[in-house]
């Protein structure tokens, strides 16, 4: 008997699958499940290709009593913009967990990697960020400048939004075109300090190998949230911006310890116990809080952890099968 697999392409996937409420939930059940226990997650396995200034990473997680679940290959190599190309790419392979045959291949080409961690930023904003956004800010102008401020605008209805990036003509594409999709007034900073003074919710993604941001930036009633470094070589903040944090969240403790902002603030001393951060599951499952006040410094700090991708991965599935939409193929 032939097993048969369920092909989709991007567009079909692009069509079913958006920054919404739906992908909200799903990504939020997600790291519920962490926090409830509920995961098998095995470490990320990255390769690096350094001559190419490019990697390649794995991330999977099976949550315990699902009928399937996703390995995802996403690949950033920040060299493509000189063929043509994006930066990030990538597929996600959706196993039955009954059988471990692939159920489906989704050719997203990085889609669902952006929606999935704009997604998760939007979760850290909802739990972490004041409980009004008037101003966002946002630094760097690649695809993640787009996705987490779609992230943060399901959550806060904020109504300015000051960018800073270091290609000019890219940062005047990104003002445009978002002041238009979000409606919202968009001011070209001519710095990473003016973003984040005047900003009450910040997120930062930039892949930088040195930190920029300065603890003497921050101000009461700032939220950042970080989701850059998601490599031991990368970090976007100072060590001690940590220090100057009422409160301290991220996606998985274990990971950004290994590779977030937070492994370098560890090591440096800063943050002296792991348990110092609070994972978004916690709050999310009630277990522990987050915001406690409008007036608090808190910071987020997001390393992309497999549960998204499988969240993510079942949802499209799900409404591409609703609108009878991809081709199977026989194995």
């Amino acid at each position: 008997m032939n097993h048969k697999i369920t092909i989709l392409t991007e567009s079909e996937i692009r069509s079913c699958v958006q920054m919404d409420t739906a992908a909200l939930e799903a990504v939020a059940a997600g790291f519920a499940a962490i926090a409830r226990d509920q995961v098998t997650i095995p470490p990320i396995l990255r390769i690096d290709v350094s001559e190419n200034r490019g990697e390649v990473d794995v991330k999977t997680a099976y949550i315990h009593g699902y009928g399937s679940f996703a390995i995802k290959i996403a690949a950033g190599f920040l060299d493509n913009y000189k063929l043509g190309l994006p930066t990030g790419s990538g597929m996600m392979v959706l196993i039955n967990a009954q059988t471990g045959q692939p159920q489906a291949i989704l050719l997203d080409n990085g889609y669902l990697t952006d929606v999935r961690t704009g997604i998760a930023g939007g979760l850290a904003a909802q739990y972490c960020a004041p409980s009004q956004v008037e101003v966002a800010g946002v630094i760097g102008s690649g695809a993640q400048a787009r996705f987490q401020m779609r992230g943060l605008k399901l959550v806060r209805n904020f109504s300015r939004l000051y960018v800073y990036g270091i290609v000019p003509d890219e940062v005047e594409i990104y003002a445009h075109e978002m002041a238009a999709e979000l409606n919202v007034e968009v001011i070209v900073a001519p710095d990473a300090e003016t973003v984040v003074r005047n900003s009450q919710a910040v997120v930062t993604t930039t892949p930088a190998h040195e930190p920029y941001l300065r603890a003497d930036w921050l101000h009461p009633g700032l939220h950042i949230t970080c989701m850059g470094s998601d490599a031991e070589h990368k970090q976007e903040l100072y060590v001690d911006v940590f220090a100057r944090a009422d409160h301290i969240f991220c996606d998985k403790r274990s990971q950004v310890f290994r590779l977030g902002e937070l492994h370098h603030a560890y090591e440096a001393g800063i943050i002296t116990a792991q348990e110092t951060a609070t994972e978004l599951g916690e709050i999310i499952t009630g277990l522990k809080p987050g915001r406690q006040s409008d007036d608090e410094i808190t910071i987020c700090d997001l390393t992309g952890v497999g549960v998204q991708d499988t969240q993510i991965a079942r949802l499209s599935y799900a409404e591409v099968m609703k609108r009878n939409l991809g081709f199977t193929v026989a194995s």
